[in-house]
């Protein structure tokens, strides 16, 4: 299931930033169960020695405790049988009574370092008497526990830290995750460029090892494709322009070098009458390439190509016949044909084109006293129109890229037969134009059947 870049970036943002806010989160709750919870039990431990110091000294330790409560604590003095509060009550007093009794007895009470590790969310602003220092305080001739914390207020003066630090926390952890992704997904694309730069440098045989599942997956692929086709026409147009240039060359050399021949005055009319026809054959030869490859270049853009209307099949190849018969008949064949009264919508141009290089083929390539035979059908979905003859025949290798541009069949068979290789496959363009198929079934020296195929009207 391919995924889209652009939902794979939202969801990667998502995960990021809940991610970074909770590893943020608990980086700074270590932070301040390590460092920040012990630091401030060892400061608000001293704030209580002093203040338990200075009480001694005083006249009213009511009015002194009240007033130091008033600068941002809340303190709770428990002696024998009493408990005050100043600055306000805690949430929770449930601290033990030997805890109490220590204290009283001279021992100090480490209880915001010693407070049990929840986060500190809940820990750093629990208001429990346990969550608290201790400290001894003798005031007269009595002996007293006093127990000091922060109050909100104050706590929230002293937490910036923290929350500075899980800040930060999230801010590096998600500017990390967020180069690494950018790292990620830009890598394909800078693969891209490279391979593009290299196809323009070095030519088409680029590997481009990417393997995604999103948009720059899909443009990867594509890529691949566009270039294994560009590879395939490359091919194409340099075996397309040596060919060209082949059969352009050698009537060219042959129209020359006759032409040099007939510049002597001891030449026979025989001789000069031989020489004139060969050059005309050439010229002929280049006239009929020369018309075949601007056919050819029509048919590219197919659009251009495809003006149709309505075409009596059976009334086209009976005048296909007319004016070929004269070649028939000098080549001593038989001719036998069934035509149904078929209508097809299509290019009436194009398709005497093909009609003409079949037939052609069938007269060329046939044995001497052989037949042609030409059959037109109308079946409920398809048009059906073959040429057979009983002529020299393919192999298999021949059937399999006879349709190929400049492909001839074995030229020691067909020495005799001029062709450019260009027939048939503009035969198949155009039946491929008209939705249509061409199959040929052919055997060596029994002959060739061609099937066309049309698309039902």
């Amino acid at each position: 299931m391919t995924k889209s870049l652009y939902a794979k970036f939202l969801l990667t943002t998502l995960i990021i930033m809940v991610m970074s806010s909770l590893i943020g989160f608990f980086i700074a709750n270590a932070y301040y169960q390590n460092n920040l919870k012990p630091e401030n039990d060892a400061k608000n431990m001293k704030i209580a020695i002093s203040i338990a110091e200075y009480a001694e000294t005083q006249p009213d330790l009511e009015q002194y405790l009240d007033h130091t409560a008033g600068t941002g604590y809340q303190l709770s003095l428990i002696g024998q049988g009493e408990r005050r509060f100043y600055g306000g009550e805690f949430d929770g007093t449930n601290l033990s009574p030997e805890t109490v009794k220590n204290v009283i007895d001279g021992e100090v009470y480490h209880g915001m370092k010693e407070f049990p590790k929840k986060t500190f969310v809940t820990g750093f602003f629990k208001n429990d008497l346990e969550n608290s220092v201790g400290v001894p305080l003798t005031y007269g001739d009595k002996q007293y526990a006093l127990f000091l914390r922060p109050n909100i207020k104050l706590l929230f003066s002293e937490i910036h830290l923290l929350l500075g630090w899980m800040v930060l926390a999230i801010f590096i952890l998600s500017l990390l995750a967020e180069l690494i992704w950018s790292a990620m997904l830009i890598r394909p694309i800078r693969k891209l460029s490279h391979a593009t730069n290299k196809v323009r440098k070095e030519g088409f045989d680029v590997h481009l090892d990417i393997h995604r599942r999103d948009e720059i997956g899909q443009l990867a692929h594509n890529f691949k494709e566009m270039i294994a086709r560009l590879g395939e026409l490359d091919k194409l147009r340099k075996s397309f322009v040596s060919n060209v240039s082949h059969d352009i060359q050698t009537p060219l050399l042959n129209i020359q070098g006759y032409s040099r021949l007939l510049e002597s005055n001891t030449l026979s009319e025989e001789e000069k009458s031989s020489y004139l026809t060969v050059i005309q054959e050439e010229a002929q030869r280049m006239s009929i390439l020369s018309k075949q490859l601007l056919t050819l270049s029509s048919l590219e853009p197919k659009e251009n190509a495809m003006a149709r209307k309505p075409i009596d099949l059976s009334a086209q190849l009976k005048s296909l016949l007319h004016r070929y018969y004269w070649l028939i008949d000098e080549n001593d064949l038989s001719l036998t044909y069934s035509f149904e009264d078929v209508k097809f919508n299509g290019n009436p141009d194009l398709l005497t084109t093909v009609w003409e290089n079949l037939l052609t083929n069938a007269i060329k390539y046939n044995q001497p006293g052989g037949t042609i035979e030409m059959t037109l059908k109308e079946l409920h979905d398809e048009i059906v129109i073959t040429f057979k003859d009983t002529g020299i025949g393919l192999t298999p290798d021949e059937k399999e890229q006879i349709f190929d541009r400049f492909y001839r069949a074995d030229l020691a068979r067909t020495r005799t037969k001029q062709g450019t290789g260009l027939g048939l496959s503009i035969v198949k363009e155009i039946i491929e134009l008209h939705n249509g198929h061409i199959h040929v079934d052919s055997q060596l020296e029994k002959g060739t059947t061609f099937t066309i195929t049309l698309p039902h009207l």
